[in-house]
């Protein structure tokens, strides 16, 4: 993906930067040359700004003013260029984009046109979509292709420098979204969050393979003992979470297959962590990790095969059936109550958020839970045991 930093390294002519070089990092997903109110109409996230003052439509204090839209808008960066160089762009406008990190550029009236600039910007974006397509193209052969001989096996080897000899696991990363009242602007942010996504993996100490594949995104990179990479995409996942064009709008998960040396089972790394993303929501993760694995499923996995799965599911029923019965003719949420008071670590602060219902609330369930199945909730064991029987009733029926 192309950065600001990308367009310093462009060397325009007359093209300077002044300000916020620690924004350069920051993804720019087009250029729009700022014309007319109310910007939110036409920029979006990730939007390099053109503006030019003309003394008519633009004076500094106007510019101050869209910058401080602009940004709160998303855009990566700002070019300002003024008619005839007339005078030079205000020290207050330089410090502020300074605070924000925003890398400023100062376009020469004679230098680069805005013209030059968008195409040379566009043409920039352009070649890396082509080259990402490429790196696409040669992982979704991997994963699906009929024939991962040992000639095209090489041939990814030498060009992506990974060592095949090694084990690899495949990871999907899923995206959970919130959509709003405006379609166009949904769909503007979710490709300037790819766009980010795909810069952070491009940036990975470990150089995994990336493609968007069917709204997913999917990786792959050498299984070490370490799990650096696992605890790299944990963390990146986070700070994506929490950067606040994305915080609770888009947020993501990063499900891995089990690893394989043999290059032709890649594709079965796929197929595993696939199978479990409709199960992610249930898998017992008190800690919210980012990153989950086929062997998060523990014991689970191994239930839904043989003869026994009938005896199984009753034994669940049998041991929730009062709560939901309960439930049934109150129109209650006691079983719900139950997983997540356990997915919270049994703190009612936190599982009272998450139920969205106020902690004395919580605390009058748990009760009538204890009064209905006749135990104590801090017999850990019981409650274990009613924890299991909720996800493998729920793992069944998926």
């Amino acid at each position: 993906m192309v950065t600001c930093r990308d367009i310093v390294n462009l060397k325009l002519d007359g093209v300077e930067l002044i300000a916020g070089e620690s924004g350069l990092s920051k993804v720019v997903s087009w250029v729009y040359h700022v014309q007319t109110k109310p910007y939110d109409e036409h920029m979006n996230q990730g939007n390099f700004a053109l503006l030019v003052v003309d003394y008519v439509r633009f004076d500094f204090d106007e510019v101050e003013q869209a910058m401080e839209e602009l940004v709160k808008l998303g855009i990566s960066g700002l070019a300002i260029s003024v008619v005839d160089d007339r005078e030079p762009i205000p020290q207050k406008i330089i410090d502020r984009a300074e605070e924000l990190s925003l890398p400023l550029f100062y376009v020469r009236w004679k230098g680069a046109s805005f013209v030059d600039i968008s195409q040379s910007v566009g043409n920039l974006i352009t070649e890396t979509d082509i080259i990402n397509k490429r790196t696409g193209d040669y992982l979704y052969n991997l994963l699906f292709g009929y024939d991962v001989n040992d000639r095209y096996v090489e041939k990814i080897s030498g060009q992506f420098g990974l060592d095949f000899s090694k084990p690899h696991r495949v990871g999907i990363i899923a995206v959970d979204r919130k959509y709003g009242i405006n379609l166009e602007q949904d769909e503007h942010m979710y490709e300037y969050y790819a766009n980010c996504l795909n810069q952070e993996v491009l940036n990975m100490k470990g150089h995994p393979m990336f493609m968007k594949f069917l709204n997913k995104f999917v990786l792959l990179f050498e299984a070490r003992e370490d799990k650096e990479i696992e605890h790299e995409l944990e963390a990146m996942l986070r700070k994506l979470d929490d950067n606040p064009s994305f915080k609770g709008i888009i947020q993501s998960t990063c499900i891995l297959g089990a690893a394989y040396t043999d290059p032709g089972k890649y594709g079965q790394s796929y197929q595993e962590a696939k199978s479990l993303i409709p199960k992610k929501d249930l898998l017992p993760n008190p800690s919210h990790k980012k990153v989950l694995s086929v062997s998060t499923m523990g014991i689970y996995k191994y239930m839904f095969h043989g003869d026994n799965q009938r005896e199984i599911l009753d034994y669940c029923n049998n041991k929730l059936d009062k709560i939901i019965k309960y439930d049934n003719a109150n129109g209650t949420f006691l079983e719900e109550t139950l997983l997540m008071y356990y997915m919270n670590g049994f703190n009612t602060v936190r599982t009272a958020e998450a139920l969205y219902i106020h902690r004395n609330s919580l605390l009058h369930r748990l009760e009538k839970i204890e009064e209905l199945l006749e135990i104590k909730l801090t017999d850990y064991m019981e409650y274990l045991d009613l924890v299991n029987s909720i996800l493998v009733k729920r793992f069944m029926f998926l």
